[in-house]
């Protein structure tokens, strides 16, 4: 999956909701979040954990996917998390 540098990540929030997002380091984007330094959506609802990472070789395919998953109910992202957990990978770079 590490084919670039660009990712598009989903975090799910303590309180049950998901927060999608776009970096190039997604361990250091996390911690950044955790500190209360990343997205103002995400102050105040860690401990976070990332249950989605999706690598893209440029930032303008990485933010295009961010923006389609963005875009997607709430019910289509909790598949689309699934459908990583299980192994399918670039999910998202995909036809929805």
């Amino acid at each position: 999956m590490n084919h670039g540098n660009h990712y598009v990540y989903i975090l799910e929030c303590n309180d049950g909701t998901y927060y999608t997002g776009y970096t190039t380091d997604v361990e250091k984007r996390l911690k950044t979040h955790e500190r209360g330094l990343g997205a103002k959506y995400t102050r105040g609802r860690a401990p976070l954990k990332v249950v989605y990472e999706e690598a893209f070789s440029s930032k303008r395919e990485a933010l295009q996917g961010e923006y389609r998953i963005k875009q997607l109910k709430r019910s289509e992202k909790e598949a689309l998390i699934l459908k990583n957990k299980e192994g399918v990978q670039d999910v998202c770079s995909k036809e929805l």
